[in-house]
């Protein structure tokens, strides 16, 4: 076959699957696709897939091998048999499918002055756009977040980006500072807290430099704030940021801000602040999905040189909601392997994730009484009922998702937990165990977890 007649079929290929499945899916999983080979076999056809890693291979091939084989069925017009492999770098030289066209054209420049410009705008250098793992959760966001990076100063101005803790909004506003740098290392560009912007202006008040604090903030090409609702309530503070916005805005610079809540719903912020923030564009990132916490889960682990399996990366992804508590767990999993020359296995993955707590950024005491209560009246159960001995199935889980819940979430001893619930030990760690796994296979039992946390 012609190679230019190669890279054609795979190009349409890509083209139909893209438009088979969420943008989501496409970009965390079909994107890191390629072909390697195509053989004729009798009347049939072998088609050979490449994956950029282990875990996107086991992804598509548990997932996505029977819409890669209609596709390409399809698209040869013979029946075609799908396999997937490893492999990297020579399936993408081989192949040379036109890419679309970057958003912008990075010139050649000296990698230790973009370091040095990253460093002075207080950028984090590994929140970038290719480590950001998108679903259906931030998409939204995300796609925006590109567009500013496009055209800074154009697309949205400011962009609003909302959500709760650890879901990448810090994430993405650097990633934008991160490419403009790229673009233009002379770019004045400063990215910072609410509190940092709050203590400059009281700062430069108590020193009398309020002119030279107002330069600092003024005179930039683009102003990323992080936790603007901290300002709401602070008068000065206000004053300050609504003259900052205009003069940066007004000159063609671009303003990002995060925030835990729309701008609506942020208790004693002015109105005018309020209404320029709406002028713009404002985004909400949700919670990330089982899809997105495993993706995040590969990202992170292959950051710290960590192989974990597929069933290791659901086994995490089932069991850490967010993606905070997730890159804790990773550290705690890379001090186990690199410091104290464990292996990694399931068994230690469960033993780390037995220890920690779900939720690593907000600990709220509940009392082990009131989890119970929730969790009957979650399944419509008495509390004898729950804690009696029947074995019948929808008693049983529920009875084991309380001891799972008060050894994991309220980080109850095993001994505590059983003399709670009236069995021993081992019945507490074969039941932990069983919901641990569970978590990371039956969409249910996430949901119901998560249903039952809400509700306390």
């Amino acid at each position: 076959m012609e190679k230019q007649e190669f890279d054609k079929i795979w190009k349409e290929t890509l083209g139909l699957l893209q438009i088979s499945v969420s943008d989501a899916t496409y970009k965390t999983y079909l994107s890191h696709t390629h072909l390697i080979d195509l053989k004729e076999v009798g009347d049939r056809i072998i088609a050979e897939v490449g994956c950029d890693s282990v875990f996107t291979k086991q992804q598509v091939e548990q997932r996505y091998s029977g819409l890669f084989q209609d596709t390409l069925t399809k698209q040869l017009e013979k029946v075609v048999d799908v396999t997937f492999i490893v492999k990297q770098t020579t399936a993408h030289s081989r192949q040379s499918i036109e890419k679309p066209a970057p958003l912008f054209d990075i010139p050649k420049i000296n990698q230790e002055e973009v370091d040095n410009a990253i460093k002075k705008a207080n950028i984090r250098t590994f929140f970038t756009f290719d480590k950001f793992a998108v679903s259906g959760s931030n998409q939204m966001a995300h796609a925006a977040a590109q567009a500013v990076a496009d055209n800074p100063g154009v697309s949205y101005n400011p962009l609003f980006i909302y959500g709760g803790v650890g879901v990448g909004k810090t994430h993405l506003m650097h990633a934008v500072g991160h490419n403009m740098i790229l673009k233009n290392t002379s770019a004045k560009i400063l990215a910072c807290t609410a509190e940092d912007f709050t203590n400059d202006i009281v700062d430069g008040i108590r020193n009398k430099t309020t002119s030279e604090v107002r330069k600092k903030y003024r005179k930039l090409d683009a102003l990323f704030i992080d936790d603007i609702q901290f300002i709401a309530g602070k008068d000065t503070a206000q004053e300050e940021f609504f003259h900052t916005f205009n003069a940066v805005t007004s000159a063609g610079g671009q303003v990002i801000l995060t925030s835990d809540k729309p701008p609506t719903d942020i208790p004693k912020l002015e109105a005018r602040l309020k209404t320029r923030f709406q002028a713009g564009l404002i985004v909400d990132v949700s919670p990330p999905d089982f899809e997105l916490r495993s993706a995040i889960v590969q990202i992170k682990s292959e950051e710290r040189g960590i192989a974990l399996t597929n069933e290791m990366v659901a086994l995490v992804a089932g069991n850490v909601d967010s993606a905070r508590g997730i890159q804790g767990f990773l550290v705690k999993l890379f001090t186990e392997v690199n410091f104290n020359k464990k292996e990694v296995t399931n068994e230690l993955i469960e033993s780390l994730l037995g220890k920690a707590s779900q939720e690593d950024e907000v600990r709220v005491k509940i009392d082990p009484e009131n989890l119970i209560n929730k969790v009957a009246k979650y399944y419509s159960l008495g509390k004898r009922q729950l804690l009696g001995d029947s074995r019948q199935l929808p008693i049983v889980r529920p009875r084991q998702i309380v001891m799972y819940l008060l050894r994991v979430y309220l980080k109850l001893s095993l001994q505590e937990t059983g003399r709670i619930i009236g069995r021993d030990h081992s019945t507490v760690m074969s039941a932990v165990g069983k919901i641990t796994n569970l978590l990371s296979t039956d969409v249910d039992i996430q949901a119901d977890i998560m249903g039952i946390k809400k509700s306390l």
